[in-house]
């Protein structure tokens, strides 16, 4: 049976997620995204069977192919870069983590309007000023929420984030709390910007007692990818 150990596995990190949501006396509610990239569509099928209801996926079109063979209500959160031209495959997805740009959030506005229902999105920050990663930077989120406020075709739902791999932790809480200060930002301009992404499988305890309420967990979940 696949993923067999998945069940211990989720009772460890929800244990650690609520030690940590106590530690860090936030008082908020923390979601378990469950990263099934690159594993096959058995993987959302053990997901929702030990109870985890959001699933994420990094790229639309493979996405898009296990959407077509996953039968659980699964909630499908859309984790990885997104380019414009794909947009219009969007409409599966629960939530989109990953407006990275302002390109970007004209598209999913567009696209929001045109189909007559918003587009449910983070903005994605990078805070830590790696060249690798994508992102708005925090110095311009204040105009930019300002416009953001403006649009009928989305809606943002919080902010999204990564910390660079194997940082130390004082590093991994200046990142979270970074994206706190853009959170609290995207708020001030009448956003309704309560849910921080951030928080990996190597991460996510500091994140949790950092304010996080949507943790993306693949390998602690799952096992070592194949991938």
């Amino acid at each position: 049976m696949p993923f067999q150990d998945l069940p211990a596995r989720l009772a460890e990190v929800r244990s650690n997620i609520e030690q940590a949501r106590v530690r860090g006396g936030r008082g908020q509610e923390v979601t378990i995204v469950a990263v099934t990239k690159t594993y096959g569509p058995d993987a959302a099928f053990a997901a929702w069977d030990a109870g985890i209801k959001d699933v994420g996926e990094n790229r639309v079109q493979e996405a898009a192919a296990k959407m077509a063979e996953v039968s659980v209500p699964v909630r499908w959160h859309l984790i990885g870069h997104v380019q414009r031209n794909k947009v219009k495959q969007l409409d599966e997805f629960h939530l989109v983590h990953s407006m990275d740009s302002a390109r970007l959030a004209d598209a999913l506005d567009e696209h929001g309007r045109q189909r007559g229902r918003p587009m449910d999105v983070l903005l994605q920050v990078n805070v830590s000023g790696e060249g690798t990663k994508g992102g708005y930077v925090p110095a311009d989120v204040k105009a930019e929420a300002e416009r953001l406020a403006g649009m009928t075709g989305l809606v943002v739902r919080g902010v999204m984030t990564m910390a660079p791999f194997d940082a130390n932790e004082a590093t991994l809480r200046r990142v979270f709390a970074g994206a706190r200060d853009v959170a609290a930002t995207l708020r001030t301009a009448g956003l309704p910007a309560t849910e921080l992404s951030m928080g990996m499988s190597g991460d996510y305890v500091v994140a949790v007692e950092e304010g996080a309420t949507l943790v993306r967990l693949g390998t602690v979940l799952f096992g070592a990818r194949s991938a």
